[in-house]
């Protein structure tokens, strides 16, 4: 019985991406087989399949960092056959085969079996960017956060973990500071549940290195000036969390925010986070993420369409979330 699967290649530097039908023996070692139902394309995705970073470090090699189905082998202890499970990060997209597949096979530590309120759909929806969004909602709050403290800054609101930093910290009762560059969607965010807007220009360029306090808190995944602009207008014993580098990977910012301000910055990783605050993560996105508001950032796509969907990301024109029905 053969799959169907998107299979990155390689010839002399230039990655080709196709649709492909391969058979169980391709797959790469694992103790537990998945019948995948969705995958997703987060930024991260959309960086391996262009080929703008070294996310891919082997080839051939089935992209995907993120999938959710059923198990429909196992010989890992406490996952059982037709468990649902997601799997988010490892070595996925990296070395190891990811989720543009009909089928996946995994070590069982890597997967989560999902809460009974979330379907795979709704996993994929959420994908690692959504969990992401609320592994920073975690971090605010371990860093005393409450909304009581005031405003949350959401930045690059538009994309996957900012969509969905929204609609987690607005139904938490936050008052949300949407930042974005595309203010035609503002009815967008608004519905998601951002309270305001501001341009992402007034924190793109070299700012002060200490300004006026603004915002309580923020979930960053812009980086680089922005990253610095917003921890020069955080309050004092504000939270800062940064999970990501749309802008870049540097960080021209000053110590004053931290010394005089008593700043936190707390940084996020989505790759290697262990198994309790990956079931802390699922189980709070099946209690605080309103599926109405996850289905207003969804779009679903099929394996063929992956390409150009990551091309587009790259530039900006994505909104909210794609899901990936592998099966489609």
């Amino acid at each position: 019985m053969t799959f169907q699967a998107l299979l990155a290649s390689k010839t002399d530097e230039k990655i080709s991406i196709s649709v492909v039908k391969l058979r169980e023996q391709d797959l790469m070692p694992g103790d537990v087989v998945v019948a995948v139902d969705y995958s997703t394309v987060n930024y991260k995705d959309a960086l391996a399949i262009t080929g703008r970073a070294d996310v891919i470090r082997q080839f051939p090699l089935i992209p995907g960092i993120d999938f959710a189905g059923t198990v429909e082998a196992s010989s890992f202890p406490g996952i059982a056959v037709g468990d649902r499970v997601v799997a988010n990060g490892w070595g996925l997209s990296q070395t190891h085969h990811g989720g543009y597949s009909q089928k996946a096979r995994v070590k069982g530590e890597w997967l989560i079996k999902l809460p009974g309120a979330l379907s795979t759909k709704d996993a994929m929806a959420i994908g690692t960017a959504g969990y992401t969004a609320m592994l920073s909602v975690l971090a605010l709050e371990h860093g005393g956060l409450t909304p009581q403290h005031g405003d949350i800054l959401v930045t690059g609101a538009n994309g996957g973990v900012g969509s969905i930093a929204i609609a987690i910290l607005s139904g938490l009762g936050y008052r949300v500071i949407a930042s974005t560059g595309r203010p035609e969607e503002g009815d967008y965010l608004r519905s998601l549940g951002a309270s305001d807007l501001i341009d992402r220009q007034t924190l793109s360029e070299p700012g002060a290195p200490i300004s006026r306090e603004r915002w309580a808190g923020a979930v960053d995944s812009v980086g680089s000036h922005t990253l610095a602009n917003v921890l020069a207008q955080t309050r004092y014993r504000g939270v800062v969390t940064a999970c990501g580098l749309a802008q870049g990977t540097d960080l021209p910012a000053s110590v004053l925010p931290f010394i005089l301000r008593n700043v936190m910055l707390a940084g996020i990783d989505s790759v290697n986070a262990p198994e309790s605050t990956r079931l802390e993560a699922w189980s709070r996105l099946a209690r605080d993420l309103d599926l109405d508001k996850l289905a207003r950032t969804t779009r679903v796509v099929d394996l063929a369409e992956v390409p150009s969907v990551a091309r587009r990301m790259l530039e900006g024109k994505v909104q909210g979330r794609t899901v990936v029905d592998v099966n489609a």
